[in-house]
């Protein structure tokens, strides 16, 4: 379940010295440790009811407050160092850890609260209720354990062999984005390449079919010329051909009506009538030497 963030910020006290890194393991066995303590003296106390108990397990929770806000300042001071270096499921686990180790701190303070009121009341009923109390936050202690060892053993967390792998793979990665960037470059000056290649080659084929269209063009134009320029004379001579054949068809032609132009003429002859005969005038005798003409 996740828990509700904190609707104030806990100030930052000044301390005088510097917390050492990687105190925060060292510091957390006391309150993962102080609380059972404590739960084991009051489960004594209910049946041999000393004095000397009750005492003794109140200075141990006072003990708890003070390591709890000492786990809190050395595991933030952790936490910064370990929180870049971590997955994102590994930065998750840390911001709730930390949360729930604040609530922590705060519960140790409310549990002295009941110790106190069960000193004060002496009723079985304050009694009970300080134990449940107790109970919880002894249990949220152990919880609170398992999951800062599973920050450092499953997440690696504050680990120095795994913040060098980490370091490595950081590298390692960088490297291949730098590789990847150079074949892709590589990869699109070689496309360009193919690209202006076939480009080229297109134009100069292009060029080759226009050269080889040009050159069937010139190829054909005189055969045409020849062709339109034979076309009359071929005219002609089929013009000419024709007159020699009308030439040699003419004699046949003309001969046939020789033959028969006798009969037509004797039928004009006997058809026509008769020419009248004419008078021939003798002419004016000369004066001498008249010669008689008939």
């Amino acid at each position: 379940m996740q828990l509700p963030e904190l609707p104030f910020k806990i100030p930052e006290i000044p301390l005088p010295f510097d917390i050492p890194l990687l105190a925060h393991p060292a510091v957390v066995h006391f309150i993962i440790a102080l609380p059972i303590i404590v739960l084991l003296l009051e489960i004594v106390n209910l049946i041999v009811k000393k004095r000397a108990l009750g005492v003794t397990s109140f200075f141990l929770l006072l003990l708890t407050i003070l390591a709890a806000a000492v786990a809190y300042m050395t595991g933030a001071v952790d936490g910064k160092e370990a929180y870049p270096l971590l997955s994102e499921a590994g930065q998750v686990n840390l911001k709730a850890h930390k949360l729930f180790g604040t609530y922590l701190m705060f519960a140790s303070v409310i549990v002295i609260i009941f110790k106190l009121l069960s000193v004060i009341v002496k009723r079985g009923l304050m009694k009970a209720l300080y134990l449940l109390v107790l109970i919880v936050f002894a249990a949220g202690i152990l919880k609170q354990g398992k999951e800062g060892g599973a920050l450092v053993y499953q997440q690696g967390a504050n680990v120095q062999r795994v913040q060098a792998l980490d370091d490595e793979l950081f590298d390692a990665k960088e490297a291949l984005e730098e590789l990847e960037a150079s074949v892709k470059a590589k990869a699109s000056a070689a496309v360009e390449a193919v690209k202006a290649t076939t480009e080229n080659a297109t134009e100069a084929v292009k060029e080759k079919a226009a050269e080889v269209k040009k050159q069937v063009e010139e190829a054909v134009a005189p055969a045409e010329t020849e062709t339109t320029e034979a076309a009359p004379v071929q005219a002609a001579e089929t013009e000419e051909a024709k007159v020699e054949e009308v030439k040699a068809e003419a004699p046949a032609a003309v001969e046939a009506p020789v033959t028969e132009t006798p009969a037509v003429t004797e039928t004009a002859t006997e058809e026509a009538p008769a020419a009248p005969e004419v008078e021939v005038v003798p002419a004016a005798e000369p004066a001498q030497g008249e010669v008689a003409t008939h």
